[in-house]
């Protein structure tokens, strides 16, 4: 018989949701950094001409570190169930939707390519699962041990 409580869908959920969150952020973060024109990325310099920015550096450095490395650090978190891997899920997805707002006001909606419209979905399906009844009861039954 099993002591352990197996994970629910929904915290499987999670964690597939953070893993492409971070996975994604490292790579569009990289690929800023290394090009800070966009171009590599099909991503237009004119995109930037209302924006404080004068390139994608600055953008691909806060993409890196803060939608791309710190959500592998919780991935590591949720599969261990540390103490602080439910509340760094909730900061990423919040994270997320304020970068996609504020993206959007900086620069416009960009139906093309879709990114805009896919990671804010991310982060509102992160916070949604984030929140749900089972998830929160998974890694409080958790910390209580």
């Amino acid at each position: 018989m099993k002591n352990k409580k197996s994970r629910p869908i929904s915290v499987y959920i999670l964690i597939v949701l953070i893993l492409f969150q971070g996975l994604s952020g490292l790579a569009g973060g990289i690929g800023l950094v290394i090009d800070p024109t966009g171009e590599s990325m099909q991503i237009p310099i004119t995109w930037l001409e209302n924006s404080p920015f004068s390139d994608y550096f600055i953008p691909g450095v806060i993409l890196l570190i803060v939608l791309g490395c710190f959500p592998l650090i919780v991935f590591y978190g949720l599969l261990r169930k540390t103490r602080y891997s439910l509340f760094a899920s909730f900061s990423i997805a919040v994270a997320l939707i304020i970068w996609i707002i504020v993206e959007i006001l900086i620069i416009g909606y960009q139906a093309q390519p879709p990114l805009q419209l896919i990671y804010g979905t991310v982060g509102i399906l992160l916070l949604i699962v984030t929140l749900l009844p089972s998830v929160r009861k998974y890694y409080k039954d958790h910390k209580e041990k």
